[in-house]
């Protein structure tokens, strides 16, 4: 399903209307260097393939030209910084945190995260799930903590560990179970499976299976929406994108040329490196280069870096909201890296032969949920009835869910034939929306 074609998985962006010539210079100038840049033309029956084309299948009907970056001329020096220009100085203070009614809303959801993983982990052993099936537990604040840090129509695209991102994002957790169980009534259809989550409704833009195959893609999302704001609307770019990758996608080599565009084109994206430490299996100091100091990545490409406690939801947020206003105040990319473990295996077939019983005992004593429990019980009069209340509350919802995916009719055979191409063409039957999206009316 990551792949398909359907109309309802283009994001929620305006049409352009008419074929009007464009052919504006944009001007950028960020501490004594200047950045210029040509808009597309349009041309009436004649299409040119963007730069950004090979990412940005969702957006063919919306991008038609050629997108090109004049040069960059230093206005106060004599010579260019290699690689572009610098890194810019970091945002300021820490944010506030919100209100204690919004901090037990994310102990709810982070808690929710962690039922549905467990009983996820459940259906998996008991042969109802099939597949490959990557769990989010222990990684919960990483999700709920940056999300919460943008707007709901900000796109989120995300690598395959993203059950938990989903549901961060605001997916039902039926659908998003009867998809982990193959069923018709999952947010894919039951085609995608535990690695591809998909909601248009909440802008979220898929979990992906290939390794840092999905930062292209959150490089063209961030591009499209920049786009739709300078220039369809001749506005000024007022979105962000997140992009989630893994510590073992930092070697990728699509990874590094979309880092490229994002600092050599000012595209508003957020890369999240949810760094576990281990890959699917290595030790990340064995198998990546420079991992004691990974703002070498970003400073390559003259991006924003910022490193901050993923298991801490609260020091997360705080941190990384400055970091998403400034992206979105100044249309750049900011690379952060959010320091966690994952409880479990890559997989579910990981035995975890390559750590120790008592490193992962010494993490989980340190957990994110139990951590922002604590600060609620702290300051905002949480009680362990009101604990074990929302508890009671989260594993009745994720026992339904269960009983509604295992309800759901299986994916009849016909779905082979929707979902490949947008038109109707020979035995390909054109797209046709998942139950998720008909029962919101769309």
């Amino acid at each position: 399903m990551a792949g398909a074609a359907g109309l309802w998985y283009a994001p929620r962006l305006k049409k352009r209307a008419g074929v009007a010539q464009l052919d504006r210079a944009s001007v950028y100038e960020t501490e004594g260097y200047r950045f210029e840049s040509c808009h597309p033309r349009f041309h009436r029956g004649r299409r040119s393939e963007s730069t950004l084309s090979g990412m940005m299948g969702a957006f063919r009907g919306l991008l038609r030209g050629n997108v090109t970056a004049a040069n960059m001329t230093d206005t106060t020096k004599t010579t260019t910084p290699v690689g572009g220009r610098q890194p810019q100085a970091a945002p300021g203070p820490k944010a506030a945190l919100p209100s204690g009614h919004d901090l037990l809303g994310w102990l709810r959801r982070m808690l929710l995260i962690r039922e549905f993983e467990i009983r996820c982990m459940q259906a998996y052993q008991n042969r109802l799930i099939g597949g490959f099936c990557h769990v989010y537990v222990g990684q919960e604040a990483v999700a709920v903590g940056t999300i919460a840090a943008v707007q709901p129509d900000d796109p989120v695209v995300a690598a395959y560990r993203c059950h938990g991102i989903a549901l961060a994002r605001g997916m039902d957790p039926r659908h998003c179970m009867a998809e982990m169980y193959g069923r018709e009534g999952g947010c894919a259809k039951g085609k995608g499976g535990s690695m591809h989550m998909f909601d248009a409704d909440h802008f979220m833009y898929g979990g992906h299976g290939i390794v840092g195959a999905q930062v292209p893609l959150g490089a063209g999302l961030a591009f499209a929406t920049k786009y739709e704001d300078e220039v369809l609307t001749a506005g000024q770019s007022d979105k962000v994108t997140l992009c989630y990758l893994g510590d073992g996608a930092l070697n990728q080599g699509a990874v590094h040329e979309a880092m490229n565009l994002a600092g050599l084109m000012d595209l508003p994206l957020i890369l999240v490196l949810e760094n576990n430490r281990y890959s699917m299996g290595t030790a990340i100091h064995r198998g990546t280069t420079m991992s004691h100091a990974l703002q070498t990545k970003a400073e390559a490409y003259g991006i924003e870096f910022a490193s901050v406690d993923g298991k801490n939801v609260l020091e997360l947020y705080q941190c990384f909201k400055p970091l998403a206003d400034w992206c979105r105040e100044h249309s750049r990319p900011v690379f952060v890296e959010a320091r966690t473990y994952r409880y479990k295996g890559h997989s579910m077939s990981d035995p975890r032969k390559y750590r120790s019983k008592e490193e992962e005992a010494g993490e989980q004593s340190q957990d994110c949920i139990d951590q922002l429990a604590n600060y609620l019980r702290e300051h905002h009069d949480l009680t362990d009835d009101g604990f074990r209340q929302l508890t009671r509350q989260v594993k009745s919802q994720v026992r339904d869910a269960v009983a509604w995916a295992k309800a759901s009719p299986e994916t009849p055979l016909s779905e082979l034939y929707t979902d490949v191409y947008t038109d109707v063409w020979g035995k390909w039957t054109g797209t046709s929306r998942p139950q998720m999206l008909r029962e919101d009316g769309d």
